[in-house]
């Protein structure tokens, strides 16, 4: 299995990152994208891709983590970019978050927009983080979808809009949500989803999965979250991971 979204460079993951790959291993999770989520980041994402041959680095500028010098941040991830650009799987993680009030939504459409700019311009995909906002991301993407799609990251979505976003080019993430029985629309909607479009993802250290509320999450758990996915769509567990790895491997070309 592929955990395609977890953030091993935090603190609390990279202060044990022998014993979480470990871990992971013997869950039969070998293979891990890893976001970065503003410029103080991306040097320890790029530094993990090199010290660890199944990890894979992507660079963004995260809606809720952004610079005050936006122009400085853009340009350096514009340089990372010309300067790695076999290495950097995906322009992420990017996106729209308008959960709390007072967002300045126009300043989150700028910089989603130039780094769509930039995985058009590197042919690479991105990754989207997506809170309270499917309908504007999906109005920017119908605009200037990057050629190589991408991932909706902890897809939270109605059912015609995730359908929208495949329509695009797009494959959604499942992630811990999937765990929680009250979550019924996205369990629903996920279990009827071409599984073609799906991959799996934990978010961690964060999105803990039913049972492990309060608790740092680990990349380990894709695999749980691999076994829920397969109840509901009455397949096995080697089923769900052979598709959704494959989608991962050809997403970001790994």
């Amino acid at each position: 299995m592929i955990d395609s979204h977890c953030h091993l460079d935090f603190p609390v993951l990279a202060s044990q990152l022998s014993d979480v790959l470990q871990r992971a291993e013997g869950a039969g999770v070998c293979q891990f994208i890893v976001p970065g989520v503003n410029r103080a980041n991306w040097q320890a994402v790029m530094t993990l891709g090199d010290q660890h041959r199944h990890i894979y680095p992507a660079l963004g500028i995260h809606p809720c983590f952004l610079d005050p010098d936006s122009e400085a941040s853009l340009s350096d991830l514009s340089d990372y970019f010309a300067r790695y650009t076999t290495d950097i799987v995906a322009v992420g993680e990017i996106g729209l978050d308008l959960y709390e009030s007072g967002n300045d939504v126009e300043r989150q459409l700028d910089i989603l927009n130039r780094q769509l700019e930039l995985a058009v311009e590197y042919d690479k995909p991105v990754i989207l983080h997506v809170r309270k906002a499917h309908d504007l991301m999906l109005q920017q993407l119908r605009r200037m979808a990057p050629g190589r799609g991408g991932v909706v990251h902890a897809f939270s979505g109605s059912e015609q809009q995730a359908l929208e976003y495949i329509r695009l080019g797009f494959k959604l993430g499942v992630g811990g949500s999937v765990t929680y029985e009250r979550a019924r629309k996205i369990r629903r909607t996920f279990s009827r989803l071409p599984l073609e479009a799906l991959v799996l993802e934990t978010d961690s250290p964060d999105m803990p999965l039913c049972g492990y509320q309060g608790e740092t999450n680990y990349p380990e758990r894709t695999a749980l979250v691999a076994s829920v996915l397969a109840e509901l769509r009455n397949l096995t567990v080697g089923e769900i991971a052979d598709v959704t790895s494959q989608n991962v491997r050809c997403l970001f070309r790994i």
